[in-house]
């Protein structure tokens, strides 16, 4: 594991927000770390409102949006919501879609099936549209490239409006394209998920109705779940959508997410909550039946049938957990029986392993061979297959550089899927290989943890920890803050826990200050020799808070830990 320490920031800040705050020096070097260096800033971080969001007319063609949607209105026209299978596609259709639906009732969702008609606008989703007279289609989280669909499209006198985040090309299609990332839009703030579009859209045409947006607030809760679920930045205008997004869930949750909440137990829920519990239930319902079982679920408003719904896609999630089990299990064997251990990429292929599961299971194999990997499968007469990349390495170039292997490919840095003949698999893998082993450095071989302040335990108190709370929700953009302490040892009472002695329980004893701290290192068993040599030792952990028996102590989370000589 490889140790990086976040860049220092300037002394003249730090010292003015410890003033202005009234906070400790290590928490002021926190939060200017985090690019805040005005009272002002402090507060928009600590307490956002429903008033720190953007004009959503700021956007490129919202006005045309709203004008087309308008119109359609006022015409009868039917609307098709159309989205995308995976969480960020069917929050965004429960939005967009339940909003409507409280004034109009010529609506209706569409969710393209993952294994017939693949990611994004289809030419059977289009036909659906066509066969029922839909004049009008709201695509989200997807279309920015849809070209030729939507020249399709446009010769069965559809009209799309397109609310999408992903990169767009040279070329954009010939539709009202909602799309902060396209050239000349002004939206000040670029990293807006699709369902966080989705909401913009509804914003916009609250806002020219001259209703006030509470009325809406109560819709960021889907706007949360897919922050969490797609890793988008968690700043700006999407720290302060999660924020009141997940004080809606806490507060008065909608019946699909208190249905599928009740898997997280007396407790505040938390972005991770919905990345590692929520999210991946809602995925289950693409993955392994079909994506509009997951909006059914996310726009149900009688909780009894949401508690039905739920119990459907929990089936579906542990058929999807058996499905990744077992892949991950046999992919780990072929690379092992083809002896691929030390090769600078894994690309691994079985015809009978399920498509809706091998993203999962390429980031798992991750985790035990550290490279860029793709895990391939056999659909609709070609190789499918799922990219996933590590820490500093872009993939989309590497996959560039294999193209003339490859039918097709689309994604971006660190994720990615393609399709390759079956006669050219071998190609691929060999060019593949020579691409990334000449291309990738050192360094990113590595994991690696970012560091953000050194401090003493006796900086750890009750006060600390309430504000590092308070710096919630955290995620890409703002991680919680990982600190390091160096010239601790061994207490005597360290060990290790769990099955196999997996994990590492420690107490450690902060030799400059004499202050003990316990803690937990998950999946650490294998240091305890480290930490019984007595020698001084530098550890790396996040501060949490620990419940056992109704008694509250402060802990480390210890990512890692090394020998100080």
């Amino acid at each position: 594991m490889q140790w990086i320490f976040k860049k220092v920031p300037e002394k003249d800040i730090v010292q003015k927000l410890k003033t202005e705050l009234k906070i400790p020096e290590i928490l002021a070097y926190l939060l200017a770390q985090r690019g805040i260096s005005t009272y002002e800033q402090a507060r928009v971080f600590f307490r956002p409102s429903l008033k720190d969001l953007h004009d959503p007319f700021l956007m490129k063609n919202m006005d045309l949006a709203v004008e087309r949607i308008k119109k359609a209105i006022k015409n009868n026209e039917k609307i098709l919501i159309y989205g995308d299978y995976d969480v960020d596609g069917t929050t965004a259709v429960s939005i967009v879609y339940s909003y409507f639906k409280e004034f109009y009732p010529h609506l209706e969702t569409y969710i393209p099936d993952r294994y017939s008609e693949g990611y994004g606008i289809s030419i059977q989703g289009i036909d659906y549209a066509a066969e029922n007279n839909f004049g009008l289609v709201i695509a989200l989280d997807c279309g920015t490239k849809a070209l030729d669909k939507i020249k399709y499209a446009k010769n069965k006198k559809i009209d799309f409006i397109i609310g999408d985040h992903h990169t767009p090309g040279d070329e954009i299609p010939d539709a009202i394209l909602l799309n902060p990332k396209q050239n000349d839009c002004p939206y000040p703030y670029k990293e807006l998920s699709g369902a966080g579009i989705g909401f913009k859209i509804i914003q916009a045409f609250q806002q020219d109705a001259k209703k006030p947006i509470e009325e809406i607030a109560h819709y960021l809760d889907l706007v949360a779940v897919s922050i969490g679920a797609d890793m988008v930045p968690i700043t700006s205008e999407n720290r302060t959508m999660a924020f009141l997004g997940l004080k809606q869930i806490e507060l008065n949750p909608r019946p699909g997410i208190r249905a599928l909440s009740q898997k997280v137990e007396d407790k505040v829920m938390e972005i991770r909550d919905l990345v590692f519990v929520l999210a991946p239930r809602i995925n289950a319902a693409g993955r392994i039946k079909h994506g509009k079982e997951a909006v059914k679920l996310l726009i149900e408003k009688d909780l009894a049938v949401a508690n039905r719904f739920a119990e459907e896609i929990e089936a579906y999630n542990i058929e999807r957990r058996s499905f990744d089990q077992r892949i991950s299990e046999e992919a780990l064997q072929q690379i092992i029986e083809n002896k691929e251990q030390q090769r600078a990429t894994t690309v691994v292929y079985d015809e009978n392993w399920h498509k809706g599961v091998i993203g999962i299971v390429a980031s798992r194999l991750i985790e035990t061979f550290y490279r860029p990997t793709i895990v391939f499968t056999k659909s609709n007469g070609v190789l499918a297959g799922s990219v996933r990349s590590v820490t500093g390495f872009n993939v989309y170039e590497a996959l560039q550089k294999s193209g003339e292997h490859i039918i097709q490919f689309g994604g971006h840095k660190y994720a990615a899927g393609l399709t390759v003949a079956p006669e050219k698999y071998e190609d691929f893998k060999a060019k593949f290989e020579e691409v990334v082993k000449n291309s990738i450095k050192e360094t990113q071989k590595i994991p690696e943890i970012e560091i953000d302040a050194k401090i003493r335990f006796t900086d750890i108190d009750d006060k600390f920890y309430r504000i590092i709370k308070q710096m919630a929700p955290f995620g890409p953009g703002n991680m919680k803050p990982v600190f390091i302490t160096e010239h601790v040892n061994d207490n005597g009472y360290s060990k290790t826990v769990g099955q196999e002695n997996k994990h590492l329980r420690v107490s450690l004893r902060d030799l400059k200050t004499g202050k003990i701290m316990s803690g937990i290192g998950f999946g650490l068993g294998d240091k305890i020799d480290i930490v019984r040599s007595g020698k001084p030792l530098s550890v790396v952990y996040t501060v949490e808070e620990n419940v056992w028996q109704n008694r509250r102590n402060l802990q480390l989370n210890v990512k890692d830990l090394k020998p100080l000589f």
